[in-house]
């Protein structure tokens, strides 16, 4: 009876988890550039006495939907989207390379551009700075261009190259933060085959009816290991009043 009660409430557990997870995904249905987390159960042997086939199943986080979401046209100059597989590079709170891919940008009381999340734009020199007065223009590889405000005649001046890379979908993680990580540690490398979509902007990839039937299903899941746990409880009390009797 123990054992099967183990099994159920093991059950629920990861279940639970797993409806947490699937409830961030529904909440984040319209954060812009959102990846959609993914788990699944693996089985784990039960280590102990008695046969040595018996498993149980955890929840394990596999990774994210790496797919791309809709691009919506924006006509902002401050607004920017990837247009293929890959990232943008920022400036973590601990000072050290991080990725994301939503876009957009502002700039700050120092010239710096950064994410509106707050997060410095990375070339591959350095945070992005820009002069006083200047009209930004973004280019396909992650040029920056400056342009001179009230200065007839004037010519683009290059401030920086946003700093474009491409790891592996296995090769990162995602932070509590919201950005993507390499597992290493170390910098990615910049890829040129990563394309920058200025004025545009990259919606969640969560499906929110998928991500609803997910829901239903694991709720579902989750109350019959609660009326496994309840069955077993129940035949424990009869079983015991069996032996009081006798």
């Amino acid at each position: 009876m123990d054992r099967v009660l183990y099994l159920a409430m093991t059950g629920a557990k990861q279940t639970a988890w797993q409806q947490a997870t699937t409830a961030n995904n529904l909440a984040n249905v319209n954060t812009n550039a959102f990846k959609a987390d993914l788990v699944s159960f693996r089985a784990l042997p039960v280590v102990g006495p008695g046969a040595a086939t018996r498993t149980y199943v955890v929840d394990n986080t596999i990774g994210h939907d790496m797919s791309q979401g809709s691009l919506m046209h924006t006509g902002s100059p401050s607004d920017f989207a990837l247009g293929t597989p890959g990232f943008f590079t920022v400036q973590a709170d601990d000072g050290n390379e991080a990725y994301s891919r939503d876009g957009g940008y502002i700039i700050d009381s120092n010239g710096m551009m950064r994410t509106r999340s707050g997060h410095p734009l990375m070339g591959d020199s350095g945070p992005i700075t820009v002069q006083p007065g200047m009209n930004i223009q973004l280019g396909q590889d992650g040029t920056v261009l400056g342009t001179q405000q009230n200065v007839a005649n004037a010519k683009p001046q290059i401030l920086g190259q946003i700093k474009l890379v491409k790891p592996g979908d296995r090769d990162v993680y995602k932070g509590s933060d919201g950005l993507f990580r390499t597992n290493s540690g170390d910098p990615a490398q910049a890829d040129p085959s990563v394309q920058l979509v200025p004025e545009t902007m990259e919606s969640s990839n969560v499906n929110a009816v998928e991500s609803m039937v997910q829901m239903i299903a694991q709720s579902r899941q989750y109350d019959m290991n609660i009326k496994m746990m309840q069955t077993a409880s129940a035949n424990e009390q009869k079983a015991t009043e069996l032996l009081t009797i006798s």
